[in-house]
């Protein structure tokens, strides 16, 4: 067999492609709509119908647009049904903005600790090339959500609303990754020409106060006080003065974090069920809570979901949702879309 494609193999996939007539009409639907729509199973609607025996009342569905804010808008979704329940609110939401600015604040520091805890690694080692690789992204875990409402709290979005660049993160992201990876490559550098680490950690706040600079140009100043308004339920006017990030989380959510996990239904081989793991540099805060997974059958999973939302608490929840998914209607279902179909071909 050649190991190069001739023209003679060219001829005959061209021939296998029009023997079935189902391949151009896929052709015809695909170059029109695209692959997902097109593979999309309308009947999934059937199956999947939005009647729940345990449903709560949560607001209205918010939006993170173009950026990779949903474990940070996620959480904040179920911490405002305690400001609601405990305000009488028919609606609320709280300032992913806030949460943002801070996020990527301490991911910078985490980033630049890193890498002055790796000074001694090869440039072009994999650690160092890890670290690199995306040193501010939008990305994030429930630990690393917990660090950042009890070191700052959380504001009502009216507090901190959001910007062009909140609401689209992919160009404040890579000025600030381009900036930090500079700031790596003088730690370094400066390591390498013999400054201590306590020379090269004063040389980071004037780094830091670059970041914290960006930020505030990008995103806004964080509101050290601010006074929260709202109307109740019932039409009563609430306003409480001199709040902070703290003081109002203390106040109108009010969870003790430390009694939650995180749990994961991770299969490999080398995590066994009942045994908690972490990543190696994977974190916002420094010297905060580390990110802590407990592995458990996915059977514990659906049944402390079930018991939490009984319980009258939404449930936080990670997953990929690029995949077996629709967006118009929201449906979540291996079925959902057929690409095997479509294309005619397996996915093993």
């Amino acid at each position: 067999m050649n190991k190069s494609i001739s023209l003679t193999q060219l001829e005959e996939f061209e021939k296998d492609f029009h023997r079935d007539p189902a391949k151009r009409v896929a052709q015809l639907a695909v170059t029109a709509n695209g692959v997902n729509q097109s593979a999309t199973d309308p009947f999934a609607a059937r199956r999947d119908r939005f009647q729940f025996s345990v449903e709560l009342k949560t607001g209205h569905i918010t939006n993170q647009k173009s950026s990779g804010r949903c474990w940070m808008f996620a959480a904040l979704n179920t911490m405002r049904v305690e400001v609601m329940r405990k305000l009488n609110l028919e609606d609320f939401e709280l300032s992913q903005n806030y949460l943002l600015f801070y996020d990527k604040l301490e991911k910078s520091n985490y980033f630049l600790e890193s890498i002055l805890d790796t000074l001694d690694e090869p440039t072009n080692g994999r650690v160092i090339a890890h670290l690199l690789g995306a040193p501010l992204n939008d990305g994030g875990q429930w630990d690393m959500l917990c660090n950042l409402v009890d070191k700052y709290g959380v504001v009502p979005k009216d507090a901190m609303p959001e910007t062009a660049c909140s609401s689209g993160t992919w160009e404040v992201t890579s000025y600030m990754t381009r900036k930090l990876r500079e700031f790596a490559c003088v730690l370094r550098t400066g390591h390498a020409g013999g400054k201590t680490v306590e020379q090269l950690r004063e040389m980071k706040e004037a780094m830091l106060c670059t970041i914290y600079n960006m930020l505030c140009i990008a995103f806004g100043n964080p509101p050290k006080t601010f006074t929260f308004e709202a109307r109740d339920k019932d039409k009563t006017f609430i306003r409480k003065t001199d709040m902070t990030g703290r003081s109002f989380y203390e106040k109108y959510v009010g969870w003790e974090l430390s009694d939650y996990v995180s749990l994961i239904n991770a299969t490999t081989a080398d995590k066994p069920f009942h045994k908690t793991f972490t990543v190696k540099l994977l974190g916002n805060v420094k010297e905060g809570r580390p990110v802590k997974y407990l592995n458990l059958p996915v059977e514990d999973l659906k049944k402390a979901a079930i018991r939490q939302m009984q319980d009258g608490a939404p449930v936080w929840f990670g997953c990929d949702v690029g995949k077996s998914s629709t967006r118009k209607t929201g449906i979540m279902d291996l079925m959902a879309l057929r690409p095997d179909q479509l294309f005619g071909v397996e996915f093993g």
